[in-house]
């Protein structure tokens, strides 16, 4: 009796495991072939926008001021 109920467990974690294995094929493969999957993306568009935050500005301000002071010095 205890054998049948290993072996029934047994048995459940290996279809749960090749479960497991077969959805994750199903995303990888879906995600190779360039689907139009809505939550790909807009995943996708959040990671490749530019960020426009007010530190993001400041700094490319302050790459200008940078810039335009290089400039000067070697035009002097």
């Amino acid at each position: 009796m205890e054998s049948n109920s290993a072996a029934v467990g047994l048995l459940i974690i290996i279809l749960l495991i090749v479960g497991a294995n077969f959805v994750m094929y199903a995303i990888a493969r879906g995600a190779a072939k360039g689907g139009t999957s809505r939550w790909m993306s807009s995943l996708k568009d959040s990671l490749s926008k530019p960020m426009n935050t007010p530190a993001n500005k400041s700094m490319e301000e302050l790459r200008k001021r940078v810039d335009e002071l290089e400039k000067k010095k070697n035009n002097d």
